[in-house]
Formats: structure tokens, sequence, C-alpha cells
């Protein structure tokens, strides 16, 4: 298995970045959590990494987390979910937000995730329950709120904005709002505010 990878990145075509270790390029498959925070091609990376063996191919995988990969690996573990699928909810939506997802039973947030039905997403949140580690004890409502402004601002950060704008952009936004709403709403104030 291989478990973590250090090297040059190469390029990024989301969502698969090719990573070049030690003059072998490889080909790795990243959530948009991941891929958001990635550094400029060229630049020194380290993901955490997940290869699954099919019968047709070798699929490698790269996190920025091992929270991430954990509930990767979880998520693949569930009938019916695939790789595809389980990259689609951690692009659309933080470990944390699943977590507190699973803990108040809410298909509302997985349903919004492409190729999520609500067949699915209950499955999700009957397998999952207990199993995405101790943040889905400690769920709060502040505490969520926190995690999503922190990683809006990490977005737009990523996106080329800086730190000013990127908390000017936040303290904007309803406390509701979720993290992938809450960046089309930042990214529409800054693109007015210019």
């Amino acid at each position: 298995m291989i478990g973590r990878l250090q090297g040059v990145l190469l390029t990024k075509q989301p969502p698969q970045i090719v990573l070049d270790v030690g003059g072998v390029g490889y080909e790795i498959d990243v959530p948009m959590s991941t891929f958001f925070d990635l550094p400029g091609v060229g630049e020194q990376i380290m993901l955490y990494t997940h290869l699954m063996v099919r019968e047709d191919a070798h699929l490698l995988f790269g996190f920025a987390t091992e929270t991430e990969r954990e509930a990767f690996r979880q998520l693949v573990k569930i009938s019916g979910v695939g790789a595809r699928t389980a990259l689609a909810l951690l692009s659309g939506m933080t470990v944390t937000d699943l977590q507190h997802a699973v803990k108040s039973d809410d298909s509302t947030r997985l349903i919004k995730i492409p190729g999520i039905g609500k067949k699915t997403a209950e499955r999700l949140l009957l397998e999952l329950r207990g199993k995405l580690g101790a943040a889905e004890a400690d769920f709060t409502p502040a505490a969520e709120t926190a995690d999503h402004h922190h990683d809006i601002v990490n977005a737009l950060l990523s996106l080329g904005y800086n730190a000013r704008e990127a908390d000017w952009a936040v303290k904007q936004l309803p406390q509701e709002a979720t993290v992938a709403d809450g960046i089309r709403l930042a990214l529409q104030r800054l693109s007015k505010d210019k």
C-alpha cells in the first residue's frame, strides 16, 4: 500500500494532479478540498494516499489530511459508494460537515452533493454513524460556523484574494451559509466590490 507521497507538483487538472516523486510521475485523484489547498505547479507537496486496486486499474487518491483519507476509506466501504462518489462527497463538504450531517441525521446536506440521492444519503447516515472520529461527538453550531468561515477564507485565499478581502467577504455572509454557498456568495460580493 502507498500511504504517503512527497514530491514536486507537476500538473493540476481537477480532480487529478501529477506528482513527481524521485523521477516517477504519479497520477493522483484528489477531492476539491485538497485541490484548493495545493500550492503552485513546481512546488513541493506531501499527500496522504489511498491505493485502490481493481481488476482493470490501479487508482491512487490523495488527501491533504489523514482525517480526509480516513473519511474516504470509510465511505468506499459502504455498499453502492464508489471512489468517485466518495470524492464528490469530500469535494462538496468538509469532513467536519460530513460528521455534523451524520451526528444530526441530516440527509438534506448529503442530497445537495451531485450523485447522492435520497436512498444513498440515508444509507450513508446509517453506515457512518460512529465511524467518523471524535469531532462527531463535539458538534456545536458555533463550531460549525467557525469551521465554515475558516474553509471559505481558505478557498478565497487559494483563488488569489488577499487575507483582508477574504475576511471582509466572510463577515458579510449569513451565519447559516454552507461552505459551498458561502464561497459563491463571497465571490459575488468581492466581484461587486471591485
